[in-house]
C-alpha cells in the first residue's frame, strides 16, 4: 500500500528546502536518506541517545521523535550547517582540541545540543553542563572531555566575537 505524500517546505542550514514526505517519514530519515545530510546520526529510534539531535527552530530536538511534514515552515540546523566556508565552527574547533570524542558517534548530537545551550548566553557550571547534555548518550568518552569543550568553545566564541554565530 503506497501512503499519499505530503508537500513540505522547510529551510535545512540557511537553504530552503521542498520535499514530498509520506505523513510517518521521520525527519531523522528525511535529512539523512532524501537530503544526504548523514551527520544526523541514526542510533536507537527511541530518544535515548541523542545522536540525532538537530536544531528545529533554535531548540534541540532529537529528530528520530519528529515527523518530516512536522518541520514544514520551520528552520533546521544540522552538524553540517555550523561550519562556514569550510571553517569548522569553535565548537566544532573546541571538540577536537580538548579531546571531547572518541569514536564520535555521539558526537554530531552532542554539539547540537551544546549549540542550543550556548544559545542561552550564559555561563554553565559543569553540573548544569552534564544535566542539559543527559538527553545524549556516550559509550565511549566519559563525558569528561566533552564537559570541557563544552566550556572551552565558550571561550573561543568570544575571541571570535560572537557566541553561537
Amino acid at each position: 500500500m503506497t501512503m499519499r505524500k505530503v508537500k513540505t517546505s522547510f529551510k535545512v542550514n540557511g537553504k530552503p528546502v521542498e520535499l514530498e514526505l509520506e505523513p510517518r517519514r521521520l525527519l531523522m530519515s528525511a535529512l539523512r536518506e532524501d537530503l544526504g545530510l548523514t551527520g544526523t546520526h541514526n542510533a536507537c529510534d527511541t530518544t535515548n541517545c541523542g545522536a540525532c539531535t538537530v536544531l528545529v527552530d533554535g531548540k534541540a530536538v532529537k529528530s528520530c521523535t519528529m515527523l518530516g511534514v512536522q518541520a514544514n515552515s520551520k528552520e533546521i540546523l544540522t552538524i553540517e550547517g555550523l561550519a562556514k566556508d569550510g571553517n569548522l565552527h569553535p565548537l566544532q574547533k573546541a571538540f577536537i582540541e580538548k579531546q571531547g570524542l572518541q569514536c564520535g558517534f555521539c558526537t554530531p548530537g552532542m554539539i547540537m545540543t551544546s549549540y542550543w545551550m550556548l544559545s542561552q548566553n550564559r555561563d554553565f557550571s559543569d553540573e548544569e553542563i552534564k544535566r542539559m547534555l543527559s538527553g545524549n548518550l556516550c559509550r565511549c568518552t566519559g563525558y569528561r572531555g566533552i564537559v570541557e569543550s563544552v566550556k572551552y568553545s565558550k571561550d573561543l566564541m568570544r575571541k571570535k566575537g560572537g557566541d553561537t554565530e
